[in-house]
């Protein structure tokens, strides 16, 4: 193919050379090139024109790819499907003449994996890395990989919007560890100055009523401007339905733009209308694509981004703050054709992040963990990786694939049925729903149901058979869409009929409701979830977390639902269900039999006592229990020490006497160190060997432990030379000159003896414990018992305090002896007799 002659003026078209040359010679390179500059048309077309074989151009989102397609092939002159053509999943237009394709990165490495040479293509461009999308993270990873051991000839560039491409350049080097860059070029964009306005909610307003009160004032600021279009930037499709519906009577033709849109709604934001538009786009329009006519940019700043919950198996889109860098690039959509203006919706000084998190980082990697076992590599060993795959969040992966009998149990390597479910295109979960709900309900009802969990934009409503009818009906939005996408997935699974009686034709006999729920389990089984009481909105899903039906919802009499869709806010103690359908205990075995389990359960139940039982569950949930008469001892003790260490030794029974050998062995522990025991609570639950002995032995209940004396267990943390010494080293009472045993208190740092200050006349020597290490504090009290001096050095109190002391008392208390010379004088219990 030859380059056209007439190529428009952008500003990558004088780096064409220079691109093609670098890669020719290095075989891989980056170019860096902000939107709008012509590097996602231009580029291909001059690769193209340079190589023999085919020209892949891998693209982030389906709407892009369908768009550049369609631009280069308007470039040459041509239809789409001729020289230039696209692959999506769903809809492709190419011919035995293409020579650039423009596809998904998903549809790459699909593609890759069952091609690793990629037979008959020469080069592959990389468009938007900076995007940090998980396909195009392994899709890089996989290609470096395949061009190391298989395609040395392979090209490959990277393009990105952002400048931060020194980690990008490593890994495309040739060095085995990247330490051979890859050459970057730079090509700048020809750019209008953008003033920049804020627009932050008002308190209580929803980001669509801001936004919708941004587009009205830029609407009115370019008043008499007919070519000024609006292009404003919402999270998701349901901020851009709300939104429109906020703008309705506003002199202008208020567009959608996202990727679940239909070809030819797309293809009219895309291109100029009869008069001013304001278009209401996802993050789609943030690069690959051009939106002609824009002068003005309202932006919310919020961006929907894959998050996972691990610990409580949530996983799904969360809406999130942009970076500066996103923020930029959309600002930049207002500069391209004269000066233009930014509204942001956020408060002026509000601090972003840099760049966007890499999905890598935070999406759930199940369907990656089943490309690399795909690839041969399970654990991503061996690969350079931009940012390699957490290893926490790819072992949870794997454990779901193994669950679904994707991956081997021991050598983590693929299985028939995996490779089956990665040729799907579809997660994981979905793809195992698809497979064996077919073999349970039919083709056609399973690829209903998985076509609706696939689309977030379908649903509107709370219940799956509903949505359901709505799209069979076509009164739903995005009907067709669905339609295209089942009569796909029908195709893929062939047209086997059902093992167990499932239907493939009409879903109005009373079975539909059933067959979706069936399938929105097999999906994900872990939110299969049942009521927690009688009339509660409350349920328990299989994994362990709860969730909640919204007010109103008619599923709240159902004692267990499918849960297809649930996320949970930030600090909530439950998820929120968003899509579910009618389940049962029955249908609840059928689609989750690895869930159930049957056994004895001896478990300590927060705030309560011992629970014995012998129950049959699935996760979570029990579905049977029956009490235990004699639990496992083993197991009881374990329970036990549950408690002792959710509630703490208080559930022991602390008399005076235990609390002050706890004082006594603690102040040993710190002045003496080992072998004298420590005996926090900490560190007697991390050894309890030490002292479960006696009563607790038998001991099967909270009652049985506040029968325990908690001396004894202190005393069985001793050795037989430590029993001896104690009461040497950390006397319980001290006798004084008197004669009189007085107790000490070492609840302090130093003990504390408190004793009236005649009875200790001729004492000089201040007693100490641990050995002479560590002196007593002597709280030297009036005759009536209250505190006249605390000394720790009893010889320079009789010198220095004494005088003072004496003074202040002795006409108070006139009966008791207050000696001119108390280190000569008789030490008395008693006051002396008149």
């Amino acid at each position: 193919m030859r380059l056209p002659p007439d190529l428009p003026d952008l500003p990558v078209r004088g780096a064409l050379d220079a691109v093609t040359g670098t890669l020719a010679e290095h075989g891989t390179a980056v170019l860096v090139a902000p939107p709008g500059t012509g590097k996602t048309t231009l580029v291909p077309l001059a690769l193209g024109a340079q190589n023999q074989g085919k020209v892949l151009v891998a693209e982030p989102r389906r709407l892009a790819a369908r768009a550049a397609a369609a631009r280069m092939a308007a470039l040459l002159g041509e239809p789409v499907g001729q020289t230039v053509g696209y692959s999506v999943r769903g809809d492709a237009k190419t011919s035995a003449r293409t020579r650039i394709e423009v596809v998904t990165s998903g549809l790459l490495l699909r593609r890759l994996s069952g091609d690793p040479e990629l037979t008959g293509v020469a080069a592959v461009l990389l468009d938007e890395c900076h995007e940090r999308h998980l396909d195009a993270d392994l899709l890089l990873a996989l290609l470096l990989d395949a061009r190391a051991g298989l395609r040395p000839d392979l090209r490959l560039l990277a393009t990105s919007a952002t400048v931060a491409t020194g980690r990008l350049a490593a890994i495309l080097g040739g060095g085995p560890g990247g330490e051979d860059p890859a050459p970057v070029l730079e090509v700048a964009a020809r750019m209008f100055p953008v003033s920049v306005a804020h627009f932050p909610p008002a308190r209580g307003e929803r980001i669509e009523a801001c936004v919708a009160r941004a587009v009205r004032t830029a609407l009115a600021e370019a008043a008499g401007e007919d070519n000024r279009d609006v292009l404003a930037f919402l999270p998701g499709v349901a901020e851009i339905r709300r939104t429109a519906a906020a703008l309705s009577g506003v002199d202008a033709d208020v567009l959608a733009l996202h990727g679940r849109l239909p070809a030819g709604e797309q293809d009219a934001a895309l291109r100029r209308g009869p008069r001013r538009r304001v278009v209401l786009a996802t993050a789609v329009a943030e690069s690959s694509l051009t939106v002609p006519g824009v002068r003005a940019v309202v932006d919310a700043g919020l961006a929907r981004t894959p998050r996972v919950d691990h610990r409580r198996g949530l996983a799904g889109l969360v809406t999130v703050r942009v970076s500066a860098a996103v923020a930029e690039q959309r600002a930049g959509r207002a500069g391209r054709e004269a000066p233009g203006r930014v509204y942001r919706c956020w408060p002026e000084g509000e601090l972003l992040t840099r760049y966007p998190e890499p999905e890598i980082r935070t999406a759930d990697l199940t369907r990656l963990a089943l490309d690399l076992a795909c690839w041969g590599t399970p654990d991503g060993a061996g690969l350079r990786w931009w940012d390699p795959p957490p290893e926490g969040p790819l072992r949870a992966g794997q454990e779901v694939l193994r669950a679904l009998g994707a991956i081997d149990g021991e050598s983590g390597g693929v299985t028939e049925r995996g490779r089956r479910m990665a040729g799907l295109g579809l997660h994981p979960r979905l793809a195992r729903a698809l497979l064996d709900g077919a073999a349970l309900v039919g083709a056609r009802a399973a690829a209903e149901v998985v076509a609706l969990l696939d689309d977030d934009t379908l649903a509107s409503g709370a219940e799956v058979d509903v949505e359901l009818a709505r799209l069979r009906s076509g009164a739903a939005p995005g009907s067709g869409r669905w339609r295209g996408e089942v009569s796909r997935l029908v195709r893929l699974l062939g047209t086997g009929r059902p093992a167990r009686g499932g239907r493939d034709g009409a879903k109005d006999d009373g079975r539909a409701g059933a067959d979706a729920s069936l399938v929105v389990a097999l999906a994900q089984p872990e939110r299969l979830a049942r009521r927690r009481a009688v009339g509660s909105p409350l349920y328990l899903m299989a994994g362990g977390t709860g969730v909640e039906l919204p007010a109103g919802s008619p599923l709240a009499a159902a004692e267990w639902i499918a849960v297809a869709v649930a996320d949970r806010a930030p600090g909530a103690e439950n998820a929120k269900a968003r899509l579910a359908a009618v389940a049962d205990q029955q249908l609840a075995e059928l689609a989750a039999p690895a869930l159930i389990s049957e056994g004895d359960e001896v478990r300590w139940q927060a705030g309560g006592d011992v629970v014995a039982r012998h129950v049959r569950k699935l996760g979570s949930i029990v579905l049977a229990e029956r009490r235990l008469a004699h639990p496992d001892q083993g197991a009881v003790r374990v329970a036990l020490l549950d408690g002792l260490r959710t509630e703490g030794t208080g559930l022991l029974r602390w008399t005076d006497a235990a609390r002050r050998l706890s004082d006594r062995l603690n102040t040993l522990h710190r002045v003496l160190g080992p072998p004298w025991p420590d005996v926090s609570d900490d560190a007697l639950l991390a050894d309890p060997d030490r002292w479960w002995t006696g009563q607790l032995r038998t001991a099967r209940t909270r009652a049985d432990l506040a029968r325990v004396d908690a001396a004894a267990v202190l005393r069985a943390t001793l050795g037989w030379k430590q029993a001896a010494d104690l009461d040497e080293l950390a006397p319980e009472r001290i006798t004084v000159p008197t004669g009189s045993r007085i107790a000490l208190d070492y609840s302090a740092d130093q003990p504390v003896l408190a004793v009236r200050v005649q009875e200790v006349f001729g004492w000089t020597a201040t007693p100490t414990v641990a050995g002479g290490r560590l002196p007593v504090v002597l709280h030297l009290l009036s005759p009536a018992g209250r505190p006249a001096a605390v000394t720790a050095d009893l010889a320079s109190f009789w010198t220095g305090g004494y005088p003072q002391v004496r003074g202040e008392l002795r006409g108070r208390y006139p009966k008791h002896e207050w000696p001119e010379d108390p280190m000569a004088a008789t030490p008395t219990r008693r006051p002396r007799r008149r």
